[in-house]
């Protein structure tokens, strides 16, 4: 057996069976590593003893991945929305543990998780689902190695498979009219609903959640301070909307604060009900309670084949209501204060496109100011 030593830095040495095998102490306890050749021992030893010098400790180099994820879940728990952390788990349950769980953490490589991206590519898992993942493991990455626990994240030179944007959908001007005719013609319930989203672009939990405490209809002002979301299990809870930007303040029109009264009225009748309960939302269930965002869904889609217009989602409300705007001179800065983006940047990121094009209105403008 050969063995060499050097300043109580680490040991490396040839096994019988021809194997190297390289050990080091961190915090009065052994750490081994076995390789086929003298020179991956030297490099493991090499970067050990850096890692040690920037504070590793033996858990941080002999923790697996998986009981590190579960750490980080466990941290993440209340930085997430309650049905972020719920999916950020069932990800790590199903997809990772399973597969990279057991492999420690300093020894986890960028090939392995490539391999793993490929593998539920190949599975037939969908793209969203493999990037959700990815976002996951990157994230935990990310932050074992702030506390000095890797080097660097093994997933940065990765390429997972980017899913397709599902197209954005609009209605134009003449098709608002008709959805919003056919509402008040069938008397759907849903009409003032329809309505604040076409006139403010708000997402379908923060008009769910909408409460009449969070409305001022004689200043016409209207404040999103709730999101209301489906929890794990099947329930729906009141939650603050999905960034701090989306607690905002809306400007209301006076056609729309009279949309609103007649919804107010609309509601004091049904509260004559024996099983009404009065729980204070703007859009309620037929009873009072929270509006169940499925069966909003299936009401939307009979109001579009009742109006004959093209199938869209719910959220292309919000994308139409980014449209009107953008496509009608209202600044990009009201508009993204509408709708509850953190910065106009996302508002242009998102809707640019939809903009029209300014270059002959400034190409005439700046030969006016440099022409002779």
């Amino acid at each position: 057996m050969k063995k060499r030593r050097g300043n109580k830095e680490g040991t490396i040495y040839q096994r019988s069976n021809g194997k190297w095998r390289a050990q080091i102490l961190i915090g009065g306890k052994r750490l081994s590593f076995a390789t086929e050749t003298r020179k991956e021992a030297q490099k493991w030893l090499r970067e050990m003893r850096n890692d040690i010098e920037r504070g590793l400790t033996h858990e941080g180099a002999t923790i697996s991945f998986g009981e590190w994820l579960d750490e980080w879940l466990i941290s993440k728990e209340h930085h997430v929305a309650v049905q972020t952390h719920s999916y950020y788990c069932q990800i790590a349950r199903d997809y990772i543990n399973p597969a990279l769980g057991r492999i420690r953490l300093r020894e986890l490589n960028s090939r392995q998780i490539q391999r793993f991206y490929n593998s539920k590519v190949s599975e037939g898992i969908g793209l969203r689902t493999v990037q959700k993942t990815h976002t996951v493991i990157h994230a935990s990455l990310n932050s074992a190695r702030k506390f000095g626990m890797i080097p660097f994240n093994p997933d940065d030179a990765t390429s997972p498979p980017k899913p397709k944007q599902k197209p954005m959908k609009f209605l134009n001007k003449e098709q608002i009219k008709i959805l919003l005719h056919v509402a008040r013609e069938t008397n759907d319930r849903n009409y003032a609903l329809y309505y604040l989203a076409l006139v403010t672009g708000m997402r379908q939990g923060e008009l769910l959640g909408l409460m009449w405490e969070n409305m001022d209809l004689d200043k016409g002002i209207l404040n999103v301070k709730f999101n209301l979301k489906r929890i794990p299990g099947g329930g729906l809870k009141l939650d603050k909307p999905k960034t701090d930007s989306s607690i905002r303040s809306i400007k209301l029109g006076e056609d729309t604060i009279q949309v609103l009264q007649s919804q107010k009225r609309i509601l004091e009748t049904e509260a004559l009900s024996d099983l009404w309960h009065n729980e204070g939302f703007v859009f309620p269930s037929m009873v009072g309670t929270a509006l169940d965002p499925t069966y909003l869904l299936k009401q939307f889609r009979q109001l579009l084949n009742n109006a004959r217009l093209p199938k869209i989602r719910f959220h292309d409300l919000r994308h139409t209501a980014a449209s009107l705007m953008l496509n009608n001179g209202v600044d990009v800065l009201v508009a993204s204060q509408r709708l509850g983006h953190a910065h106009p940047s996302i508002t242009l990121d998102v809707y640019g496109h939809l903009m029209p094009s300014m270059q002959n209105e400034a190409a005439n403008i700046l030969d006016s100011l440099i022409s002779e």
